[in-house]
């Protein structure tokens, strides 16, 4: 465990070496999600309530999906570059060290951009979404529900690539998710929600917190954090069952 908060300590600190550029991307992150909390303000203000789904909500459900993927991919950076890891043979130099090797890659890199994702989707939570003492915890909880699900997924995807030796399926999942989860899931019907409940899991990750901050419910808090720790779980399995199959490329890098 020492090693692993070590190697966080240092994956910050590289970032936040060039500090400009650490502050431009947040920046850049911050400008892009106003931009697009704009478009759905101005969306529900023309058409009003759409199967349950308002101004007020809309705006919580962006409050997880900032928070929550942005503590994922700011943190977890590498989530993302798994797949092309593999599929270069690139994970060289992490099976070298004692400490786990999903563990260690995930916590290697910090991204800035996504900090400021994070960062706004807090801001937006406590500024625009009516923040009670329960409707706090319950945000909070879910962001870290909603993050556990980007990662446990994304992990799924790109180790994928152990198996068929490509690395597009991690960029799929990556768009998947992310563009799926920032819709209320409500407007799709059919084959396509349950798709966003089981294979591609957007429902649990934003649209389920989103409604146990409105309504505390029980068996939906229950079954919101079921999914994520059996995702996470299928995760870490499928990655270290593809691991098995690794292919070294001779490429040394520091993940």
């Amino acid at each position: 465990m020492s090693g692993l908060l070590r190697t966080m300590r240092l994956a910050w600190l590289e970032a936040w070496t060039n500090r400009r550029g650490f502050w431009t991307q947040v920046t850049v992150m911050l400008v892009n999600d106003v931009v697009w909390v704009g478009f759905w303000v101005i969306f529900f203000r023309q058409v009003g309530e759409i199967r349950g789904w308002d101004t007020d909500q809309v705006l919580v459900l962006l409050a997880v999906l900032t928070t929550g993927a942005g503590i994922s991919l700011g943190f977890l950076h590498n989530v993302r570059r798994l797949g092309t890891m593999i599929g270069n043979g690139e994970l060289d130099s992490a099976l070298a060290l004692p400490v786990p090797t999903l563990a260690h890659l995930l916590v290697r890199r910090v991204d800035p951009i996504h900090i400021g994702d994070m960062a706004f989707g807090i801001v937006l939570f406590f500024g625009f979404c009516n923040p009670t003492p329960q409707r706090v915890g319950v945000f909070l909880a879910g962001t870290v529900t909603a993050a556990a699900i980007c990662t446990g997924f994304l992990v799924i995807m790109g180790a994928l690539s152990f198996f068929v030796g490509r690395s597009e399926a991690g960029d799929l999942g990556f768009h998947a998710l992310l563009l799926t989860s920032s819709y209320p899931v409500d407007i799709f019907a059919g084959a396509t929600k349950v798709l966003l409940y089981t294979a591609v899991p957007a429902g649990f990750m934003t649209a389920a917190p989103t409604r146990l901050v409105d309504e505390f419910d029980p068996l939906l808090a229950a079954a919101t954090v079921a999914v994520a720790l059996l995702v996470v779980a299928i995760g870490v399995v499928v990655f270290n069952r593809g691991l098995r199959r690794y292919t070294s490329g001779a490429v040394w890098t520091s993940a």
